[in-house]
């Protein structure tokens, strides 16, 4: 597998979009997520989806400045064409949650839904995780793609000092 390509919305969030009459003003990110993908990276690339334009500055500080993982504008209905355009699609693990998802699923190599996904992202993917998006879903999914396609985390031993985890508490 070369890259492992994630929706934003509704998989790294809750999928819910807070407003105000200013507009969009917040979109809750949880826990744990920047953690799993930290054990991940050493194996594959990882970068990250979303069709939210009016939405795009609140994902790409979360994504893009703090996390530092590359976040693309892309439509949702226009997924497939655009990781054709920059992967093989036979070499994509993707995950995603909403209505749209299941024709990316379909193509790509891999798939892993939310376990609170549309019930056709469920139905395609080849994974489903137990946690709900914005929940600790991303970080689950790490661990099943370790599992699965490189070298299984093992609890009892501290990561390699060189995997930058998140968090205050890692220096």
């Amino acid at each position: 597998m070369k890259a492992f390509i994630l929706d934003v919305d509704g998989v790294m969030t809750d999928g819910k979009f807070y407003y105000s009459q200013e507009g969009k003003i917040m979109k809750q990110f949880g826990p744990d997520d920047n953690d799993g993908l930290s054990l991940l990276k050493p194996y594959i690339e990882i970068c990250f989806v979303t069709g939210d334009r009016k939405g795009f500055a609140i994902s790409k500080k979360r994504i893009a400045d703090d996390m530092k993982f590359p976040l693309h504008l892309v439509s949702t209905i226009r997924r497939v064409e655009w990781i054709a355009q920059n992967y093989p699609l036979d070499q994509v693990i993707y995950m995603g949650d909403g209505i749209f998802d299941h024709y990316v699923m379909k193509k790509v190599a891999y798939s892993i839904a939310t376990a609170d996904a549309d019930p056709l992202a469920r139905q395609y993917a080849n994974h489903v995780t137990q946690r709900s998006g914005g929940n600790r879903a991303v970080a689950e999914a790490c661990l099943h793609v370790l599992e699965r396609f490189f070298q299984p985390y093992n609890p009892d031993a501290l990561p390699d000092e060189q995997i930058k985890l998140s968090g205050e508490w890692a220096v």
